[in-house]
């Protein structure tokens, strides 16, 4: 917070996330289990819990990309702002959690739906967080309010998080593809946001 306007800048919020984001990815590899023998087989039978582990790797890298691009067009951020982060914090420190409940107990339903859980929570997560940064930063009227648009891809994601629990219960391996599926959706961070920050850049210079 600056000691003259009382406006509290997102530099220290951006600071805490990766930190909190770099002990989860830690934490992620050190639950990977080792092969029990210096053989293929032994190997080929960490296959399924090391996919798990990438598959969360890349979920966890979305996100840190996206609240990086996100705060490049956030000046100022309130108390909404670092609880809704928090939230979306929360739910990602519980990956390492469900890997080690994938590892113990395999892809059967209620971990896989766990881990379903667990990621469109912290979408909701992040859609908080965007929705009280644009609100802490000119409303509708703002660039990164513009340049989200309607989020029609944040909203396709929380159907395809709701659609992979579900079906965790009836096909484990399906609900996998599915929450593979929305990840590769923003494999490549927001270009709404960088279009923005671009336009942002433009209107600076003029």
């Amino acid at each position: 917070m600056t000691a003259r306007s009382g406006v509290m800048t997102p530099a220290r919020m951006e600071a805490f996330t990766d930190g909190v984001v770099a002990i989860i990815i830690t934490i992620m590899v050190l639950e990977l289990p080792v092969p029990k023998a210096p053989t293929p087989q032994a190997v080929l039978a960490t296959a399924p819990i090391f996919l798990a582990y990438a598959l969360s790797y890349v979920n966890v890298g979305i996100y840190w990309a996206n609240h990086h691009h996100l705060l490049h067009m956030t000046e100022r951020v309130d108390g909404r702002v670092l609880w809704a982060n928090l939230f979306m914090l929360f739910w990602l420190s519980l990956v390492p959690l469900i890997i080690r409940w994938l590892d113990e107990a395999g892809f059967v339903p209620l971990p896989t739906a766990a881990y379903g859980v667990v990621l469109g929570m912290a979408a909701i997560g992040y859609t908080a967080t965007q929705a009280m940064i644009i609100a802490n930063n000119g409303g509708r009227e703002s660039p990164l309010a513009k340049a989200v648009g309607r989020d029609i891809k944040g909203k396709i994601s929380l159907v395809g998080y709701v659609a992979g629990v579900i079906l965790a219960f009836v096909a484990p391996w399906l609900a996998i593809l599915l929450y593979v599926a929305v990840s590769a959706m923003w494999l490549v961070p927001d270009r709404r946001i960088e279009r923005g920050l671009r336009q942002s850049g433009s209107d600076a210079v003029q």
